[in-house]
């Protein structure tokens, strides 16, 4: 104690008001260490005591405090004890929202919805199932994650809406399922186009179709429109010849589309771009397709008198066989009448001596 007071007595020789401010904070820091353990023995009590209204109070502290995981830590202890009585809605109520607010949105909206259940008279039921939907609505993931949760999240909207069509909670309804099935537009998008990145031009072309087939309202239109163009040309130009002809033409028939629906914009440039080429690339294979068809004329004429010949060479060669098989059959005819007519000799005896 002497050495604090000497301590003192020398910054107040220094500067009178030093010690001033040393000893405001040095009991500040007291009175802070004080409050801190006071808190945690309460919590700690609280979490040790089987007294229902004990820990109900220490949790709602907490809860007024914003101190959402000691407030839930509690909160889990309760609903065994007050099961029954009338806190039983304020416990589930609380911790949902104490879960909301910690950022457990799946949890969260699991307990408002089971409080807009199980409690169907309280006042409180609309302002539960909204925050159920809102917060499977929070809990979407990032479109380039499974997309179950947006899904799930898009129904329960739906569900508030359709249950309570009237409410001024129901006014941002739809625009929170509009913002959530984007996401879902935006994941078929970003599907499709890693198709096309990998010049898998066939199943990019059928993935974008399937995007405007799914979302015929998509804001990502044009930019559909340019990737199945591009990719129509891409088969076009590296097909094989069989269906050279169909592609070139589906192609073609697709850029007039794009200019049609989305004209003076750059995919229309884009589109008249195209139709040069594939029009150029349809003089060219109209060309390579009489070459190809003239060769095939010629290789089929060939082929044609080469089996013409082999037929009349099996033919004569046939003929010469049933001529000679029909000889030896006459022959042996003959042969066969001879030994018929032939008498057999007479028979001799050997005379004994």
């Amino acid at each position: 104690m002497a050495k604090k007071l000497y301590f003192c007595k020398l910054i107040d020789r220094e500067n009178p008001k030093t010690v001033e401010l040393f000893m405001k904070k040095y009991i500040l820091g007291l009175f802070a260490v004080a409050v801190v353990s006071s808190c945690i023995s309460q919590q700690d009590k609280a979490m040790k005591s089987a007294d229902k209204n004990y820990i109900l109070k220490v949790a709602n502290e907490n809860f007024a405090k914003k101190k959402w995981k000691n407030a839930l830590a509690l909160y889990d202890r309760l609903p065994n004890l007050v099961a029954g009585t009338d806190d039983a809605p304020n416990v589930v109520f609380n911790s949902a929202y104490a879960n909301y607010y910690d950022k457990n949105y799946r949890l969260a909206g699991s307990q408002f919805k089971n409080f807009s259940i199980s409690f169907p008279q309280d006042s409180r039921k609309e302002e539960a199932a909204y925050m159920s939907a809102l917060c499977y609505y929070e809990g979407s993931m990032d479109y380039n994650l499974d997309q179950s949760s947006t899904e799930l999240a898009i129904n329960e909207l739906q569900d508030f809406l359709n249950n309570y069509p009237n409410s001024e909670r129901s006014k941002n309804i739809n625009q929170l399922i509009d913002e959530l099935a984007y996401k879902l537009e935006f994941k078929a998008y970003e599907n499709a186009k890693q198709y096309y990145k990998m010049a898998e031009y066939k199943a990019a072309n059928v993935a974008f179709e399937n995007v405007l087939d799914d979302f015929p309202s998509t804001k990502l239109r044009p930019k559909i429109y340019d990737y199945i163009m591009k990719s129509r040309y891409e088969l076009a130009t590296k097909s094989v010849y069989d269906l050279k002809d169909e592609r070139i033409e589906s192609a073609l028939s697709f850029t007039k589309q794009v200019e049609k629906e989305l004209p003076n914009t750059e995919y229309a440039k884009t589109a008249v771009d195209l139709r040069g080429k594939l029009e150029k690339e349809k003089q060219d294979f109209a060309v390579v397709k009489k070459q190809t068809e003239a060769k095939i004329a010629a290789l089929t004429a060939k082929q044609k008198r080469e089996a013409d010949r082999l037929a009349e060479k099996n033919k004569t060669e046939q003929q010469m066989k049933d001529q000679i098989d029909a000889e030896k059959k006459a022959k042996q005819i003959q042969r066969d009448s001879a030994a018929i007519q032939t008498p057999p000799p007479a028979a001799t005896f050997k005379i004994q001596r």
